[in-house]
């Protein structure tokens, strides 16, 4: 059996939390004292939670039945997301951005006392991620597990990494030149994100266009790497990079208006930060919230989406959505393989995250 399913914990870098002290909005709770679970949601809605106990240990125990989560729906089908791609497209054509990522939010039924814990058990069997993690409290809304390949900062004391994932194949032979275009386009950006909190000079890219393994795909990931000014607060360095230039685009900013135009369903925990702040020590790590599912209104929710370049075929940005997200929901669904998990059906109706 698991603990009670109503009791806060956090579970992050190998190190099970428990005994909930504070839950703050704010940032600037970070530049404080003690040990937080982070959950950033996309769209900004930050949930910062500090501990009192906090110490190296497995995964607590928990329980995950597959049988009750429902048939999946998409908040975009393959016709809506393909014209999502063409619009990008056009956007790019008409000089208002070069890259933009356009997710879809897939959502099935859940129990209400489905338990977050037991669903990260299933992941670390099926999909081990060097960023997995929970999150769960429940007096605040936050049920998350996560199964994250994806750093987005590293800190510890003035030093700070991004390692940006662009670019996701089945094997090496599949990533291609618009994948490497697209990676040096968003190193680019995170680069220009970290120089405005950086000392001058300190901003460096020691890997580029690496290629990294993971269950049933592989990635390009780059690393850019810098040292914050001394007056950086959390709250400059959040605003500064946030949300992450991997799941937004380039220019970031014409990139979330498009976003905001075509994707029906806010992506909440998705695409944000998941993840863990020392405070007392000076160190962090938060990871991309991908490959990271989350339960609200009595449903279990899931995102994926693509990096859309002018090289883009909607066709082939469709069928990267599915490759990220099959193995994923199969595993929650108790099909490991993903066989027979519909992905593409319209939801009938909106589901806000």
């Amino acid at each position: 059996m698991g603990w009670p399913s109503d009791e806060p914990l956090a579970w992050l870098g190998g190190r099970l939390a428990t005994g909930l002290e504070e839950v703050s909005h704010d940032p600037a709770a970070l530049d404080s004292a003690g040990w937080w679970s982070v959950v950033a949601s996309f769209e900004g809605q930050f949930t910062a939670a500090r501990f009192r106990d906090v110490r190296d240990a497995p995964l607590p125990p928990g329980e995950w039945d597959a049988a009750q989560v429902g048939e999946w729906a998409s908040s975009l089908d393959q016709q809506a997301y393909e014209a999502a791609v063409a619009h990008v497209r056009d956007q790019i054509a008409a000089g208002e951005v070069y890259q933009a990522n356009i997710c879809r939010v897939l959502s099935a039924g859940c129990p209400p006392d489905a338990d977050v814990v037991g669903l990260a058990h299933v992941l670390a069997a099926g999909n081990p991620a060097p960023y997995a993690g929970v999150v769960r409290l429940p007096s605040h809304g936050v049920h998350v597990a996560t199964a994250s390949p994806e750093l987005f900062l590293r800190r510890d004391g003035d030093k700070i990494r991004s390692s940006p994932i662009k670019g996701t194949g089945r094997v090496p032979s599949d990533l291609g030149e618009k994948d490497r275009a697209e990676n040096v386009m968003i190193t680019d950006l995170v680069r220009n994100d970290l120089g405005v909190v950086a000392v001058t000079g300190s901003v460096d890219v020691p890997e580029l266009c690496a290629v990294e393994a993971h269950p049933g795909l592989v990635h390009l990931v780059s690393t850019v790497t810098a040292r914050l000014r001394p007056d950086v607060s959390w709250a400059d360095l959040l605003a500064a990079t946030f949300p992450p230039g991997s799941v937004s685009g380039a220019p970031k900013s014409s990139a979330l208006r498009i976003i905001r135009e075509v994707e029906p369903v806010a992506r909440g925990p998705y695409c944000g930060a998941v993840g863990w702040v020392d405070a007392d020590h000076g160190r962090a790590v938060l990871a991309v919230g991908i490959r990271t599912f989350w339960l609200a209104d009595r449903a279990l929710h899931f995102g994926t989406g693509a990096g859309i370049t002018w090289g883009s075929d909607p066709g082939r940005e469709w069928a990267e959505t599915e490759l990220k997200a099959r193995r994923l929901l199969g595993l929650a669904g108790g099909t490991p393989t993903g066989a027979g998990v519909p992905t593409g059906e319209p939801m009938s109706g909106k589901i806000v995250p």
